[in-house]
């Protein structure tokens, strides 16, 4: 695994978790706000906790007070609600809420609680800092006391540009006013990106809130992060709420109420994850044990983030033309100044830009984890893309929502592709990414290299391995050493732009042909993401075939487990035999295993709630016996559910007239039913047979993409054309367009890998990567028996438009 997420958070090294469990397993840690022995010990072990995180900013509490928190974006909240902001209409200048526009989400979603005080909220362009002098108050208003609240990263989570620390000061003293008005400025530092690669000095640089995640930090605990407040303004916070341990004293029979002096007692309501924090002192211990200190990780990151951005920006196609666009405010040259982040997209040839949901696809066939989107920062993510006001919200309401995969828009990103370095970043993980860019979009004949080589020139003396081996990390010698990758320079190929919903305009048209469509196969899967059970009738119900996905097999904490995370899961055959009401389970080296059909309704089952691609369902487990044989079978601890009768799964969906219905469905991800066609099958195999230079058998291909009905078209994807479809008596919606994963990499009959399958599916698409359709149950057609057969002939209505509205929102979901 190439891990290249460290901005969104750190891995957690062993030894921290090793430390952190023989701690509580020699200790017993109580209850901090009782006073016996046990909880004496969690008290002082947090306060020592306390004085470590001051020791790491280089403070002391006389300077400031740790306030625990569950996260920054607590700590952000916190101080909206507990500022002392004097509203508008008292008589007296009123308090402003600043905020620099590539600010992360949680900094601009404080203007909520402002305007709920009546205070106004500005933003503040980057460069409007820079002009800021201007907006220096005449000399007989500097006396106004009015509080005003300017808040900034210390480093862009987009981009990774460090703005600049003497901003506090000098914005503190009013040499710098971010807007124009009387009063005395407060700043806030946003220092949750920042400090998890860099040392931040509190002697130097003295901010009046700091909020941290530590999680950024370690990678362990998460939901645990700090409020550092300056000991100057803790006095002047209100707090109207009061929890337990807040109070010296209070009455429940009369408004009286006393709050306890230490800053931090009264602002942490309720007992604080006191284990969590006790883990952050062995966070602190592994962090200086492993890398000497938070100025090496600043060089060692910085070096690995520079050397990746000069490769990539030096990268063309042969025609000359750039392969990535690079989003940057600054060129590498100074860890003082650049993070270790760099945002892009890449671009095609003609210099459009390649969908970031396409890229983050094709980086997990090569198991590269990045980050997609706009990062919770549409500041910055408008700034760099170039998107007004109008075309943010054009994008919703073309159905854009933030964390989706709808990447291009009018031929437009809607956001783009984030790599970043921690400090167990390698200059392999480095290199691989640049091994998987050069191996999807380039033949090494076509690379045009730059005028000289390229290696690591500003790595720092504590780097000696990286040092040693700086000579190998040339642009030459990675594009050189990229045969085993693969290589595809269609891989990453620009999906089409638009995609239109059917208007509610369009009048249907049955389609006309000499040769009829018919049913060519049938499969259910009634384990989800085992294989399949091909039959050649089967009866229908009102959540698709039946038995279709009514099992599924989940980890020790009940969730689901897919062939993502266990490709042997293919090799685990279910048959189902109607009349012995069993399902019989097989598996190679194993004793076939018998279910009953028929729930069981005894009162010794185990009745649970799952989610499945956030549908809530109800199950209950199958018994020890059959956890034993999937256990055994996969070397994990693992059990088997059923859905429960009791509980039908529903899902609103939008067909394909627009109009959004409700839906029940089994353990499926996204819909009833999944149709491919035999044509489009042949038209792809082509493609990989020509790829692979070995033959693929037709059928083997069928089941990659694990539908539940096939068909015999005469057109190759033609199927994407139709708005809803009859088979014999029964009727059919098309919901949306199926949207690939690297499930279909998995070759059901061995269970190895092969990427080349969704990579050429995405080179012949170039439609993020869609094959085949969703479709749902409509009303019966007649009265005859609600029977799906093999042979029987597919009627197609046909839609206006030539494309269809994927269903899929905020995660790549595939037919399990």
């Amino acid at each position: 695994m190439t891990y290249l997420d460290h901005a969104g958070t750190a891995l957690f090294p062993q030894s921290l978790l090793k430390e952190f469990t023989d701690d509580l397993s020699k200790n017993i840690y109580g209850n901090p706000h009782s006073q016996n022995i046990s909880s004496k010990l969690t008290y002082d072990t947090i306060e020592h906790v306390r004085y470590r995180i001051l020791q790491h900013f280089n403070t002391t509490a006389e300077d400031y007070t740790i306030i625990f928190t569950s996260g920054s974006t607590a700590a952000l909240k916190l101080v909206a609600e507990t500022f002392p902001w004097m509203p508008e209409g008292l008589g007296h200048p009123s308090s402003r809420f600043c905020y620099l526009t590539d600010s992360h989400t949680s900094v601009v979603g404080m203007r909520g609680i402002t305007a709920a005080m009546n205070v106004l909220s500005v933003p503040v362009k980057p460069k409007e800092i820079l002009l800021s002098e201007k907006n220096r108050v005449p000399a007989e208003e500097q006396n106004c006391m009015t509080p005003h609240l300017f808040c900034y990263p210390a480093q862009s989570n987009f981009s990774g540009i460090k703005y600049p620390l003497s901003w506090i000061q000098e914005i503190k003293s009013g040499k710098l006013c971010p807007i124009k008005t009387p009063g005395k400025w407060f700043v806030l530092l946003d220092a949750a990106s920042y400090v998890s690669t860099s040392p931040l000095d509190l002697t130097v640089h003295q901010p009046d809130f700091i909020p941290i995640s530590f999680y950024k930090i370690f990678g362990f605990p998460t939901g645990l992060g700090a409020l550092l407040v300056n000991n100057q303004i803790a006095p002047f916070l209100r707090k109207s709420y009061f929890g337990g341990g807040t109070a010296a004293g209070y009455l429940a029979g009369e408004e009286f109420y006393s709050p306890r002096p230490s800053v931090a007692e009264r602002f942490e309501d309720g007992t604080v994850s006191f284990l969590d924090i006790i883990a952050l002192k062995h966070g602190f211990d592994a962090l200086e044990r492993l890398t000497g200190g938070m100025e090496n990780i600043k060089h060692h990151t910085f070096a690995l983030s520079h050397y990746t951005y000069t490769v990539l920006s030096t990268l063309k196609y042969a025609s000359g033309a750039p392969i990535v666009r690079i989003y940057s405010d600054s060129d590498f040259s100074s860890p003082d100044v650049q993070g270790p982040i760099i945002n892009f997209n890449v671009l095609d040839e003609n210099g459009d830009v390649i969908g970031y949901s396409q890229v983050d696809k094709i980086a997990s066939l090569y198991n590269i984890h990045v980050r997609t989107g706009c990062f919770c920062n549409t500041g910055a993510c408008q700034r760099h893309l170039s998107l007004s006001n109008e075309d943010v919200k054009r994008n919703l309401q073309a159905g854009h929502v933030c964390g989706d995969d709808i990447d291009i828009i009018d031929g437009r990103p809607t956001g783009s592709v984030r790599i970043s370095f921690g400090y167990m970043s390698t200059f392999e993980d480095a290199q691989t990414f640049l091994k998987f860019i050069i191996a999807t979009r380039l033949s090494e004949s076509d690379c045009k290299f730059p005028s000289q080589t390229t290696t690591r020139e500003t790595i720092t003396q504590n780097d000696h391995t990286a040092n040693n081996n700086a000579k190998k990390y040339s642009l030459k010698t990675i594009i050189s050493d990229t045969g085993h990758w693969n290589n595809s320079s269609a891989a990453l190929k620009k999906p089409e732009p638009s995609r239109a919903v059917v208007s509610d305009s369009a009048i249907p048209v049955y389609r006309s042909g000499s040769k009829p469509i018919t049913v060519t196969n049938i499969y259910l899967y009634p384990i989800k993401s085992c294989s399949a059970f091909e039959v050649s009738e089967w009866p229908v119900g009102n959540q698709g075939l039946l038995y279709d996905r009514s099992w599924m097999v989940v980890n020790q904490n009940g969730i689901c487990i897919s062939q993502k995370q266990e490709p042997r899961l293919c090799l685990v055959h279910p048959i189902i035999d109607l009349e012995q009401k069993i399902m019989v389970i097989k598996a190679e080296g194993m004793d076939p295993l018998s279910v009953p059909l028929e729930e069981n309704t005894g009162r010794e089952i185990q009745i649970g709630q799952s989610k499945v691609c956030a549908h809530r369902v109800q199950t209950y487990d199958c018994g020890e016996r059959i956890a034993e044989w999937f256990s055994e079978l996969l070397g994990r601890q693992c059990r088997l559910i059923r859905q429960s009768s009791d509980f039908k799964g529903n899902a609103n969906q939008k067909h394909e007239k627009g109009q959004a219905t409700t839906v029940s469905l089994s353990l499926v991800n996204e819909a009833q039913y999944l149709l491919i066609n035999t044509a489009s099958i042949l038209q792809l195999k082509e493609q990989i047979t020509e790829r692979l230079k070995e033959p693929l058998p037709t059928e083997e291909l069928i089941q990659r993409f694990r539908a539940n009905v096939v068909i015999s078209a005469t057109e190759s994807f033609e199927e994407e054309k139709w708005a809803e479809i009859s088979i014999g008596a029964l009727c059919f919606q098309v919901v949306g367009p199926c949207n690939r994963c690297q499930i279909i990499c998995i070759d059901p009959q061995t269970g190895q890998r092969n990427k080349e399958f969704l990579q050429t599916l995405s080179s012949i698409r170039g439609r993020k990567t869609n094959f085949g359709i969703y479709l749902m149950n409509q009303s019966l057609c007649s009265s005859l028996p609600n029977i799906l057969s093999v042979g029987s002939q597919v009627f197609p209505v046909l839609k206006e438009d030539k494309e269809i509205q994927s269903p899929l929102s905020n995660e790549e979901k595939t037919s399990g």
